[in-house]
Protein backbone atom coordinates (compact mmCIF):
# COMPACT_ATOMS: atom_id res chain seq x y z
CA UNK A 1 0.00 0.00 0.00
CA UNK A 2 1.14 3.50 -0.74
CA UNK A 3 -0.09 6.82 -0.32
CA UNK A 4 0.88 9.89 -2.41
CA UNK A 5 0.84 13.03 -0.92
CA UNK A 6 0.76 16.26 -3.40
CA UNK A 7 1.13 19.42 -1.50
CA UNK A 8 3.17 17.73 0.93
CA UNK A 9 4.81 20.34 4.13
CA UNK A 10 5.30 19.96 7.55
CA UNK A 11 1.48 20.51 8.61
CA UNK A 12 -1.27 18.56 7.33
CA UNK A 13 1.20 16.50 4.75
CA UNK A 14 3.39 15.23 7.28
CA UNK A 15 0.30 14.29 10.01
CA UNK A 16 -0.89 12.60 7.18
CA UNK A 17 1.80 10.55 6.28
CA UNK A 18 1.64 9.25 9.87
CA UNK A 19 -1.47 8.27 9.96
CA UNK A 20 -1.24 6.25 7.06
CA UNK A 21 2.26 5.50 8.12
CA UNK A 22 0.75 3.86 10.96
CA UNK A 23 -0.81 1.57 9.07
CA UNK A 24 1.37 -0.05 6.73
CA UNK A 25 1.49 2.71 4.30
CA UNK A 26 4.27 3.61 2.22
CA UNK A 27 4.60 7.26 1.84
CA UNK A 28 5.13 9.27 -1.45
CA UNK A 29 5.92 13.35 -0.70
CA UNK A 30 5.85 15.07 -3.43
CA UNK A 31 6.10 19.40 -3.32
CA UNK A 32 8.56 21.58 -4.94
CA UNK A 33 9.96 22.94 -2.07
CA UNK A 34 13.86 21.24 -1.28
CA UNK A 35 12.47 20.74 2.51
CA UNK A 36 10.76 17.51 1.32
CA UNK A 37 13.96 15.63 1.45
CA UNK A 38 14.34 16.76 5.29
CA UNK A 39 10.53 15.68 6.27
CA UNK A 40 11.21 12.59 4.40
CA UNK A 41 14.45 11.73 6.56
CA UNK A 42 12.27 13.02 9.44
CA UNK A 43 9.55 9.80 8.73
CA UNK A 44 12.46 7.27 7.89
CA UNK A 45 13.82 7.98 10.75
CA UNK A 46 10.60 7.15 12.67
CA UNK A 47 10.70 3.98 10.96
CA UNK A 48 8.25 4.74 8.07
CA UNK A 49 9.10 4.08 4.26
CA UNK A 50 9.04 7.40 3.13
CA UNK A 51 10.39 8.95 -0.28
CA UNK A 52 10.82 12.82 -1.37
CA UNK A 53 9.65 13.79 -5.20
CA UNK A 54 10.28 17.53 -6.11
CA UNK A 55 7.48 18.41 -8.68
CA UNK A 56 6.02 21.86 -10.05
CA UNK A 57 2.40 21.25 -9.27
CA UNK A 58 2.23 24.69 -12.33
CA UNK A 59 3.29 22.06 -15.03
CA UNK A 60 0.54 19.43 -14.22
CA UNK A 61 1.92 17.06 -16.55
CA UNK A 62 4.86 16.68 -14.22
CA UNK A 63 2.48 15.38 -11.44
CA UNK A 64 1.91 12.23 -13.50
CA UNK A 65 5.11 11.57 -14.51
CA UNK A 66 5.87 11.65 -10.66
CA UNK A 67 3.34 9.45 -9.77
CA UNK A 68 4.12 6.70 -11.86
CA UNK A 69 7.40 6.71 -10.56
CA UNK A 70 6.05 6.60 -7.08
CA UNK A 71 4.66 3.58 -8.43
CA UNK A 72 7.56 2.06 -9.48
CA UNK A 73 9.89 2.65 -6.56
CA UNK A 74 6.84 2.10 -3.59
CA UNK A 75 3.93 -0.10 -4.78
CA UNK A 76 0.73 0.87 -6.08
CA UNK A 77 -0.99 4.32 -5.11
CA UNK A 78 -4.03 3.36 -2.87
CA UNK A 79 -4.37 6.39 -1.83
CA UNK A 80 -3.79 10.13 -3.58
CA UNK A 81 -4.25 12.90 -1.02
CA UNK A 82 -4.17 16.17 -3.15
CA UNK A 83 -3.04 19.34 -0.63
CA UNK A 84 -1.71 21.58 -2.98
CA UNK A 85 -2.78 25.12 -3.43
CA UNK A 86 -0.88 28.33 -4.30
CA UNK A 87 -1.77 31.51 -2.19
CA UNK A 88 -1.53 35.00 -3.40
CA UNK A 89 -1.43 38.08 -1.19
CA UNK A 90 -3.22 40.25 -3.70
CA UNK A 91 -6.19 42.73 -3.54
CA UNK A 92 -8.65 42.40 -6.48
CA UNK A 93 -7.55 45.34 -8.19
CA UNK A 94 -3.82 43.99 -8.38
CA UNK A 95 -4.87 40.18 -9.03
CA UNK A 96 -4.74 40.07 -12.97
CA UNK A 97 -6.64 37.06 -14.60
CA UNK A 98 -3.19 35.39 -15.63
CA UNK A 99 -2.30 34.96 -11.94
CA UNK A 100 -5.81 34.05 -10.92
CA UNK A 101 -5.53 31.27 -14.15
CA UNK A 102 -1.76 30.13 -12.70
CA UNK A 103 -3.19 30.06 -9.21
CA UNK A 104 -6.06 27.99 -10.47
CA UNK A 105 -3.40 25.69 -12.18
CA UNK A 106 -2.13 24.92 -9.28
CA UNK A 107 -4.90 24.15 -7.14
CA UNK A 108 -6.94 22.46 -9.07
CA UNK A 109 -6.09 21.39 -12.73
CA UNK A 110 -3.11 19.69 -11.01
CA UNK A 111 -5.73 17.94 -9.19
CA UNK A 112 -7.48 16.82 -11.70
CA UNK A 113 -4.02 15.43 -13.28
CA UNK A 114 -2.84 13.94 -10.46
CA UNK A 115 -6.49 12.00 -10.17
CA UNK A 116 -6.37 11.06 -13.98
CA UNK A 117 -2.72 9.74 -13.11
CA UNK A 118 -3.94 7.14 -10.53
CA UNK A 119 -7.53 6.28 -11.37
CA UNK A 120 -6.44 3.95 -14.26
CA UNK A 121 -4.84 1.68 -11.82
CA UNK A 122 -7.10 2.22 -9.07
CA UNK A 123 -9.90 0.99 -11.12
CA UNK A 124 -7.57 -2.07 -12.52
CA UNK A 125 -7.05 -3.19 -9.17
CA UNK A 126 -10.54 -2.61 -7.62
CA UNK A 127 -10.09 0.17 -5.58
CA UNK A 128 -8.59 3.39 -4.16
CA UNK A 129 -8.98 6.65 -2.31
CA UNK A 130 -8.33 10.07 -3.99
CA UNK A 131 -8.68 12.66 -1.28
CA UNK A 132 -8.58 16.10 -1.72
CA UNK A 133 -7.96 19.22 0.73
CA UNK A 134 -10.56 21.91 0.81
CA UNK A 135 -11.38 25.01 2.32
CA UNK A 136 -13.20 27.42 4.05
CA UNK A 137 -13.01 29.93 1.07
CA UNK A 138 -15.14 28.38 -0.89
CA UNK A 139 -17.53 29.60 1.25
CA UNK A 140 -16.36 32.38 2.77
CA UNK A 141 -14.38 34.28 0.24
CA UNK A 142 -11.81 37.06 1.54
CA UNK A 143 -10.80 39.68 -0.98
CA UNK A 144 -7.15 39.19 0.49
CA UNK A 145 -7.33 36.14 -1.08
CA UNK A 146 -9.65 35.76 -3.95
CA UNK A 147 -7.44 33.38 -5.72
CA UNK A 148 -7.48 30.77 -3.16
CA UNK A 149 -11.41 30.89 -2.75
CA UNK A 150 -11.72 30.53 -6.28
CA UNK A 151 -9.68 27.41 -6.09
CA UNK A 152 -10.93 26.07 -2.92
CA UNK A 153 -14.44 26.58 -4.65
CA UNK A 154 -13.17 24.64 -8.08
CA UNK A 155 -11.63 21.90 -6.18
CA UNK A 156 -14.48 21.19 -3.85
CA UNK A 157 -16.37 20.92 -7.32
CA UNK A 158 -14.11 18.72 -9.09
CA UNK A 159 -14.33 16.45 -5.82
CA UNK A 160 -17.99 15.92 -6.62
CA UNK A 161 -17.82 15.67 -10.22
CA UNK A 162 -14.94 12.77 -9.87
CA UNK A 163 -17.38 11.22 -6.92
CA UNK A 164 -19.89 10.75 -9.95
CA UNK A 165 -17.67 9.30 -12.41
CA UNK A 166 -15.16 7.23 -10.12
CA UNK A 167 -16.93 6.32 -7.48
CA UNK A 168 -19.14 3.43 -9.62
CA UNK A 169 -15.45 2.15 -10.60
CA UNK A 170 -14.92 1.39 -6.67
CA UNK A 171 -12.80 4.83 -6.26
CA UNK A 172 -13.48 6.56 -3.00
CA UNK A 173 -13.56 10.27 -3.64
CA UNK A 174 -13.65 12.40 -1.11
CA UNK A 175 -12.94 16.03 0.50
CA UNK A 176 -12.03 17.60 3.42
CA UNK A 177 -13.27 21.27 3.38
CA UNK A 178 -10.95 22.62 6.93
CA UNK A 179 -13.10 25.75 7.79
CA UNK A 180 -10.64 27.37 9.89
CA UNK A 181 -6.95 28.12 10.69
CA UNK A 182 -5.01 25.07 10.71
CA UNK A 183 -2.59 24.69 14.09
CA UNK A 184 -0.99 22.52 16.41
CA UNK A 185 -2.78 22.13 19.68
CA UNK A 186 -6.13 23.49 18.56
CA UNK A 187 -9.19 22.06 16.91
CA UNK A 188 -7.53 22.40 14.01
CA UNK A 189 -4.69 20.36 14.67
CA UNK A 190 -3.19 18.57 11.53
CA UNK A 191 -2.96 15.35 13.54
CA UNK A 192 -7.06 15.55 13.95
CA UNK A 193 -7.57 16.97 10.41
CA UNK A 194 -5.34 13.43 9.14
CA UNK A 195 -7.82 11.52 11.23
CA UNK A 196 -10.37 12.09 9.22
CA UNK A 197 -8.68 11.30 6.02
CA UNK A 198 -8.43 8.64 7.24
CA UNK A 199 -11.74 8.31 8.00
CA UNK A 200 -12.92 9.25 4.68
CA UNK A 201 -10.35 6.34 2.75
CA UNK A 202 -12.21 3.33 6.02
CA UNK A 203 -15.53 4.71 4.45
CA UNK A 204 -16.07 2.70 1.62
CA UNK A 205 -19.82 2.58 1.43
CA UNK A 206 -19.63 6.42 0.94
CA UNK A 207 -21.53 7.11 4.62
CA UNK A 208 -20.23 10.18 5.47
CA UNK A 209 -20.33 11.69 2.07
CA UNK A 210 -18.19 13.65 -0.44
CA UNK A 211 -17.69 16.52 1.45
CA UNK A 212 -16.73 16.42 5.34
CA UNK A 213 -16.82 19.58 6.57
CA UNK A 214 -14.02 19.66 9.08
CA UNK A 215 -15.08 22.49 11.86
CA UNK A 216 -14.30 23.82 15.52
CA UNK A 217 -15.88 22.04 17.93
CA UNK A 218 -18.82 23.86 19.70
Amino acid sequence: MTIAIIGAGPGIGMALARRFGREGHAIGLIARSQGIDTLAAELAAEGLKAKAYRADATVPSTIGEVLADIEANLGPVNVMVFNAAAVSYLPLTQLTPAQLVADFTVGVASALAASQAVAPGMIARGGGSILLTGGGFAYRPVAALASLGVQKAGLRNLAFSLAEDLGPKGIRVGTVSILGMVKPETDFDPALIAERFWALHQDRANDLGVESLFEAKS
